[in-house]
């Protein structure tokens, strides 16, 4: 027992020494963040990273570790290095939550920060309100949703994107937030390696991140119309890749890929064998032809809706999800174990809402870009007119411009809009809301016309 109690007080020693060096290894890693921050440089690097798996894995030969404990302990300690740098990081979020608080100080805020409709649920959302409780949803229910709401959707479903779909290929959530996490957090492993294509909505990589996913970023550019390069999407993929992540109508940048491309996405995916998770809520905003990734049949896609947007229900909380039966199975087992079941009141009320008429909602939108397209183009903006969603993701024709600075004290003047920065390394970039009454639009959009003018 002498010789194993050496080993084991060695591997002990082993063990401190390693946590000691990865207290030091954060410590410099909040010293680069701080310094990036004051440079207005984006937290992750895909050029650094790949240099860097370039010589762990030359390290691994010449010291003969498994590569693949290797990448995994790499994709670890990357993973640490975001969050710590992550952590002051502004998000449409962020600004929402600020101006929220002046608004209970008594400071009128033009809300242009989030995607959130001002406008009212359909009328039967009303009815269906007050009919809950004599119909009797108030009891625990089924972890993957109600059986009559998931028929209901899997009706829609088919009717909308001409797919047939069934009531066990649905999976009925919280918001379509919910159904993301639990993509990720159920297919996933920590270790593997998640693609998102920038700019993106936030949570895609907070939701890998605190998954011990590896977010691989492929980055995209005004100048090419937001358009990834395949070339760019196999060159990041592989052991350990498993997913890629879509979201066409894009949030932030309202982008709709060509037919081609978007084909050529996901005959990337098959053959890699990747599961897709396509967020498609803005499906019902979208002003050019637009493909779901349904159509494609592909056994390990993932496609998530909400009510949110289409139907106005942001408040309500209720989105779904579309995939394999199998999928589904896992999902649901992850959603049983985190909240039992989705609220039952709140799922027959986005039953009934199924059958409203959201077309006014999609003309009313439509109508309130156009309104910010027509300002934007006097300012000093450079943008794609969005294909569809609701909102406008515009670079600042300014050198050096700060947007987090700028969106902090705009809104001071009673503005908020979202900085580029929250969707990935865009610092001089904004994100302007099309959510408000044409007037309101009008008036936020000459209140930052005013303000960039003044800098």
């Amino acid at each position: 027992m002498s010789d194993i109690n050496k080993l084991r007080d060695r591997i002990d020693k082993i063990t401190f020494d390693i946590l000691k060096l990865l207290k030091e290894r954060n410590d410099t890693a909040k010293e680069i963040g701080n310094l990036k921050n004051n440079l207005g440089i984006g937290i992750t690097n895909e050029e650094r990273e790949n240099q860097l798996r370039v010589n762990v894995l030359t390290l691994c030969k010449e010291i003969r570790l498994d590569e693949k404990t290797a990448m995994t302990m790499l994709n670890f300690l990357l993973n640490e290095s975001v969050k710590i740098q992550s952590e002051s990081k502004q998000t449409h979020l962020s600004v929402f939550l600020k101006a929220k608080k002046l608004e209970k100080e008594g400071k009128k805020i033009i809300h242009m920060e989030v995607g959130e409709p001002d406008f009212l649920p359909p009328k039967i959302v009303s009815s269906a309100l007050s009919e809950v409780y004599d119909k009797g949803y108030t009891k625990y229910g089924d972890s993957k949703g109600m059986p009559d709401f998931r028929e209901a959707l899997a009706k829609y479903v088919t009717e909308k994107f001409g797919v047939e779909t069934l009531d066990q290929n649905i999976l009925v959530s919280p918001g379509a937030r919910f159904s993301v996490f639990l993509a990720i957090s159920s297919l996933l492993s920590p270790g593997n390696e998640i693609i998102v294509i920038e700019p993106a909505w936030p949570a895609y990589r907070d939701n890998a991140l605190n998954s011990g996913i590896k977010v691989r970023t492929i980055h995209t550019t005004l100048e090419n119309k937001w358009e990834p390069r395949i070339e760019d999407i196999k060159n990041v993929i592989n052991e350990n890749t498993r997913m890629i992540v879509l979201n066409y109508p894009n949030n932030p940048t309202g982008k709709i890929l060509p037919e081609n491309l978007q084909d050529q996405i996901m005959e990337v995916a098959m053959k890699n064998d990747l599961y897709v998770l396509s967020d498609e809520i803005y499906s019902a905003y979208a002003n050019k032809p637009w493909k779901s990734i349904l159509t494609y049949r592909y056994n390990k896609s993932v496609i998530t809706q909400s009510f949110s947007k289409s139907h106005a229900m942001t408040g309500f909380r209720i989105g779904y999800a579309v995939s394999s039966p199998e999928i589904i199975e896992k999902m649901s087992k992850l959603q049983a174990l985190a909240l039992t079941n989705v609220s039952e009141p709140i799922q027959y009320v986005a039953m009934k809402a199924l059958k409203a008429d959201t077309t006014d909602n999609t003309k009313t939108i439509r109508n309130r870009l156009e309104t910010i397209l027509k300002k934007a183009k006097t300012m000093q903006l450079d943008f794609v007119e969005p294909d569809g969603a609701m909102y406008l993701f515009a670079k600042i024709r300014q050198d050096n411009f700060d947007s987090v600075d700028f969106t902090n004290k705009l809104l001071d003047t009673g503005v908020a809009i979202a900085p580029g920065e929250g969707f990935g390394n865009y610092q001089g970039f904004v994100r302007i809301s099309a959510c408000q009454p044409e007037d309101t639009l009008n008036q936020g959009m000459q209140i930052i016309e005013d303000r960039l003018k003044s800098k």
